[in-house]
């Protein structure tokens, strides 16, 4: 009887790390001067999360921040990635500063630079300032400013320590998800041309603060941004599904933004997708010269949230045929499809369009955790899925993809937004009733595979 097959070392400057997000994990929303974001108003909204669910305490990092890295450096974290709450240091998003927010960052960044984990900072994470949105939000002509505006507090507090930035996270999701389909915060359905203009003016955002980290951080920085990556995968090997996968990968459909060219065309090749010209055709706004400079500020890496994806093989004319996964397909406890290969052919479909180095941000599951009687959290799902994604990753590896490093989604058990406390995706169980940490199986697991460079 054999075991699973040996995954190969991974290079030697390869990170490995986990990943967080603000309101998921930090807890203490009324707390020290922090204002309220969009999350914290639909969490109050009945009917929204799941059994009334909120983030106000979640896993109370905010006064447990010190324990936590300790649990990341017995983990062998390398790189931990984390965001800021906007309203944590601008309380009603733009002017007065609140010292307070600040300090708890500073704390934060000594912390993991002490215990010698390299801190990837997300400037944000869906949780918007409310003053701003009641003010028009990302449909403001202006809210690419009050983002650069943001940026530089960041940047002049943490830039001389923090040198691996990203600035959004996700954009197809706090957009399409929280103004289109109305089912994550703010909860809004708008019509797809006004979700359009909200991209636009994202992609602003991103190049003005780009624009911040480079003129205000002391010293060298690396900034990317960390999108969905929108993965189309081949059946087989042979050209013609490549092409297809390659195709359906590049592509965009005119009734949502969950693709990959809309977004990352304008803010790394200084275009507007030809792609999305001819899904969208009118309803684009306009891309001037003057817009797309500011957008297409240098990049450094491309970070990419990699979950799952969509087998096709090349039908008609050559055009992409989504082939079914079939009946009973292994799925997370989101009901995601779990689908190795994606993480093998996203990152290489993403480098060949962009040439830019990868970083996966995001990869893992949910699983329907618990504390066994033995006082253990056995999660042999979560070992056996991060070891099948990883050996695709390392196959793209082989091939000669750059990705620089994998970020397990999520360090630690958190508030899953409209799921609630419903979805566990960390290495690290999470009792919200008393705050008790218990590292799973899984995390012991990422350990040893962290001491042998995925040699397991």
């Amino acid at each position: 009887m054999t075991g699973p097959r040996r995954i190969s070392p991974f290079p030697k400057d390869f990170l490995w790390g986990a990943a967080t997000a603000a309101y998921q994990i930090e807890g203490a929303s009324n707390e020290d001067g922090r204002g309220p974001s969009v999350w914290d108003r639909f969490c109050a909204t009945p009917g929204k999360v799941w059994e009334g669910h909120t983030g106000r305490s979640a896993c109370d990092h905010y006064h447990r921040y010190r324990g936590d890295i300790r649990l990341m450096n017995a983990l062998g974290l390398q790189a931990y990635r984390f965001s800021i709450s906007w309203t944590r240091i601008l309380p009603a998003g733009r002017g007065k500063v609140n010292p307070k927010g600040l300090d708890f960052y500073d704390r934060l960044v000594d912390g993991l630079l002490e215990a010698k984990v390299r801190p990837f900072c997300t400037l944000f994470h869906w949780d918007y300032p409310t003053v701003l949105f009641d003010r028009g939000g990302w449909l403001h002509r202006d809210s690419p400013s009050w983002f650069a505006d943001y940026t530089s507090v960041v940047a002049g507090r943490l830039g001389d320590r923090v040198r691996d930035w990203m600035t959004f996270n996700e954009p197809q999701c706090f957009i399409g998800l929280g103004h289109g389909t109305g089912g994550h915060a703010p909860g809004l359905k708008r019509p797809v041309r006004q979700l359009l203009k909200m991209a636009r003016n994202v992609q602003l955002a991103h190049g003005l603060g780009a624009m911040v980290l480079r003129s205000e951080c002391p010293g060298e920085v690396k900034i990317g941004w960390a999108p969905v990556g929108m993965v189309s995968y081949p059946v087989s090997t042979k050209p013609a599904d490549i092409r297809a996968a390659r195709l359906a990968t590049d592509s965009c459909h005119r009734d949502h933004l969950f693709n990959n060219t809309l977004w990352s065309d304008p803010v790394i090749l200084g275009r507007v997708a030809p792609e999305a010209r001819r899904a969208y055709g009118k309803l684009l706004p306009r891309y001037s010269d003057a817009d797309l400079r500011i957008m297409a500020q240098p990049m450094d890496f491309y970070g990419v949230n990699i979950y799952q994806g969509t087998p096709v093989k090349a039908g008609r004319g050559g055009k992409a045929e989504t082939i079914p996964v079939g009946e009973g397909n292994p799925r997370t406890l989101f009901h995601w499809n779990i689908t190795p290969p994606s993480l093998r052919w996203g990152p290489k479909f993403l480098h060949e369009r962009y040439r830019l180095p990868v970083y996966i941000t995001e990869n893992g599951m949910s699983n329907p955790d618990w504390v066994a009687e033995d006082g253990k959290v056995h999660d042999p799902q979560r070992i056996d899925f991060t070891r099948r994604y990883l050996r695709e990753l390392r196959k793209a590896v082989g091939e000669g993809v750059p990705v620089k490093g994998y970020f397990h989604w999520s360090l630690m058990d958190n508030f899953e937004w409209a799921e609630g406390y419903k979805q566990r995706f960390g290495l690290i169980h999470m009792d919200y009733q008393t705050q008790k940490r218990t590292p799973k199986d899984s995390y012991y697991w990422y350990r040893d595979l962290i001491r042998k460079r995925g040699a397991v």
